[in-house]
Order: structure tokens, then sequence, then C-alpha cells
């Protein structure tokens, strides 16, 4: 028995989907991006949707299932929007510059920190503590903004680091005299 999702995936006009047996391909006005997918799973292109299905009920073909249609839905969104992560740099002296296409950093450290874009990757600093990272793979705009928030994560006594934009860290009260 064939299960279809339930929220097929709209294509929008001047994107292509090419559904080859292990392989998804989305071209839009972005850029293009490919994922190897299970061979249990079936994507069907009808007109401007696409459709996602599963051979059984079982767990694990459901969990392929949601799996597959959220990482096809996101390569749509990418190539045509775009994916942006925010991150804010607090503490006396902290701040963040672009070097050509890199980031550099100033943490505390002795040296600044140096992070390369990768390919597909491009850092904007509108402020010298916020750093916006964009790109049209979501996973990878992911990736890199967790990297350079590891680069000094928030600490809770005086609230210094790289944070997400909106990130609450619970702060603590520290030492008592």
């Amino acid at each position: 028995m064939s299960r279809i999702g339930r929220k097929p995936i709209t294509v929008p006009d001047g994107v292509t989907v090419t559904v080859e047996p292990e392989v998804v391909r989305v071209n839009g006005p972005r850029g293009t991006l490919e994922e190897r997918k299970h061979r249990d799973i079936t994507i069907k292109q009808e007109d401007s949707t696409l459709l996602v299905e599963r051979p059984t009920d079982r767990g694990e073909h459901r969990a392929l299932h949601g799996l597959y249609r959220s990482l096809v839905a996101n390569m749509v969104e990418g190539v045509t929007s775009g994916f942006q992560k925010t991150l804010e740099i607090q503490g006396v002296g902290y701040r963040a510059a672009l070097k050509g296409k890199d980031l550099e950093l100033a943490l505390g450290y002795s040296h600044p920190v140096s992070i390369k874009a990768p390919e597909g990757i491009e850092f904007e600093v509108p402020q010298p503590t916020r750093v916006i990272v964009k790109g049209i793979s979501k996973q990878l705009v992911g990736e890199i903004a967790a990297n350079i928030r590891k680069q000094r994560p928030p600490e809770p006594y005086k609230g210094k680091g790289i944070r997400y934009e909106g990130e609450y860290v619970a702060r603590k009260v520290g030492k008592r005299a």
C-alpha cells in the first residue's frame, strides 16, 4: 500500500526539480542543491507540486517519509528565497569584521579568530556586534552559525559571548560576599 504525503510541496515558477533513482536535484534562481534519497521513498512530480510517498506504514518508512519531505521542501525554499541566521556578540571589546569574504572575530583571545566562508555561504556584518550568515542550504547555514557560536558561547554569569538572535541565556548570581 502506498502512502502519499499529507502536505504536497508546491514548486514555484522558475524552479526545476529533477528526480533520479537515488538523487533529487533542485535548480532555482539562487543556485542548485542536490540530495541523495533512500530507495524506498518515491518522489513524484505532478504539474507544480511534488508528492513524497512511502511503501508501508512501518515506523522506519514513516520517519524517512517525513525526513525527505522536509529536506526537499527546504531545498525548494533555499533556491527561491534562501536561509539566514543572525548572531549577536555581547561583551566589552568583542566585535566582528569582514576581511574579504571571510569573517574575523575579536573575542578576547590574544589573537583574532578567522572563519572562512565555504562555497555557498556569505557573511554580513551590519554592526560590529551582529553577524548574519546567509546561504541556500539550510543545513550549511545552521552548521556555520553553530561553528561561529562555538568560538565563544554565551556564559551565564556576565552574559558575554556569541548567541543566536533572540536566544535566552539563563543568568546565574555568582559569588556572594
